[in-house]
């Protein structure tokens, strides 16, 4: 049995009804949202209009949203930031990184010399990821990490409109 993390109200939830600014792009089911922590510049999740916790729970329509909604941010984020590479993933259950109990499904531009932190353990030795090779990841700084890469609403909401103009038509 998945393990998953527990948060009530769910934060997913919340920001899609009450922070529509951060919503990228719309579709029947999902929505494109910038992340309040900008690891990378640019770094955005496609999540489920519906209340599901991991990727196990999608319908097949669910599915196939999900990764059309994600190529097309991928899209835009390649012709806003020209990122060296967009790593995607997602995580189903506390073992596997989830924080949030809603389906989530990141899209990350990324460049040389980042602030990743909090993230797939491969890129602790990935060559030029942002980390030294053969530094493992040591979580003790990720509230620090957290607190430094969380931007400002007017940041954001900036990078939303940059990133929704550069959408594929």
């Amino acid at each position: 049995m998945i393990e998953l993390p527990i948060k009530d109200p769910c934060d997913l939830c919340v920001a899609a009804r009450e922070e529509p600014w951060k919503i990228i792009e719309e579709s029947e089911h999902t929505l494109t949202v910038i992340n309040p922590w900008q690891f990378e510049v640019g770094q955005c999740c496609v999540i489920t209009r519906r209340h599901v916790a991991t990727l196990l729970d999608l319908s097949d329509q669910e599915c196939n949203a999900i990764l059309l909604s994600a190529k097309r941010v991928a899209e835009a984020l390649v012709r806003t930031y020209q990122p060296l590479g967009i790593l995607t993933f997602q995580n189903n259950g506390v073992y596997s990184g989830q924080e949030t109990p809603h389906f989530h499904f990141h899209v990350v531009p990324r460049q040389k010399g980042s602030d990743w932190g909090i993230g797939p353990p491969q890129l602790a030795t990935f060559d030029g990821a942002g980390r030294e090779k053969g530094v493992s990841h040591e979580p003790s700084g990720d509230a620090q990490r957290r607190e430094r890469v969380r931007v400002s609403a007017e940041q954001l909401a900036e990078a939303v409109a940059l990133i929704r103009s550069n959408l594929p038509a």
